[in-house]
């Protein structure tokens, strides 16, 4: 046991310095984006499936109340948590809708959705990313293994960052680290560089 959970903490570390030089340049761009989104007045939505989900709500979260250091609360909802959207949606059209039906409510031009997929085939979150387009919005597509359906859907001024790796787990741990630097890309923009001790 003891050396298999030292094989995921290796392939873990591997797998981040290996992404951390072919990420760094994408989750500069997003960051700016949406930094460049937020300023104008708008906001950022996430969707995603299973951990994913969770990584949008912590993604809202963060900027919500905050991520290092204090500030104005920033407008970014995760279109993950209102069970009663989700269910009523599901149940009425379709599970493929869950997350189109709330772009369509919420989303406006200039905003951005942060579209999660590990794998870059969630059905639901294609169409989500199909209705954002629809109305305008930019995406900043967190993927993995290779970038799937969503990779040739992006237009020239969308974002994507995709983990290079095949392992679910590894490219959430990406993800999750993607999201920091996010947070702190905005948060340095906004009150300029400070210094980590």
């Amino acid at each position: 046991m003891k050396t298999r959970i030292l094989g995921h903490f290796k392939e873990s570390a591997e797998l981040k310095k290996k992404a951390a030089l072919e990420l760094a340049e994408p989750i500069s761009r997003a960051a700016g984006l949406m930094y460049n989104a937020l300023t104008q007045g708008n906001k950022i939505l996430a969707c995603g499936n299973g951990g994913s989900a969770a990584d949008c709500q912590h993604f809202a979260a963060e900027l919500v109340g905050r991520f290092e250091r204090e500030r104005m609360p920033l407008p970014a909802m995760a279109l993950t948590t209102d069970s009663s959207i989700m269910t009523a949606v599901g149940n009425d059209y379709s599970f493929q809708d869950i997350f189109t039906k709330q772009v369509q409510a919420f989303g406006q031009p200039g905003d951005i959705l942060l579209a999660i997929s590990t794998s870059g085939n969630s059905g639901n979150v294609i169409a989500a990313i199909e209705a954002a387009h629809e109305r305008e919005m930019h995406i900043v597509a967190l993927t993995g293994k290779g970038g799937g359906k969503i990779k040739p859907m992006l237009k020239e001024d969308d974002v994507e960052i995709c983990v290079p790796h095949d392992r679910t787990a590894r490219i959430q741990e990406v993800h999750l680290l993607t999201i920091h630097c996010i947070c702190d890309g905005i948060d340095a923009a906004f009150f300029g560089e400070d210094t980590h001790e």
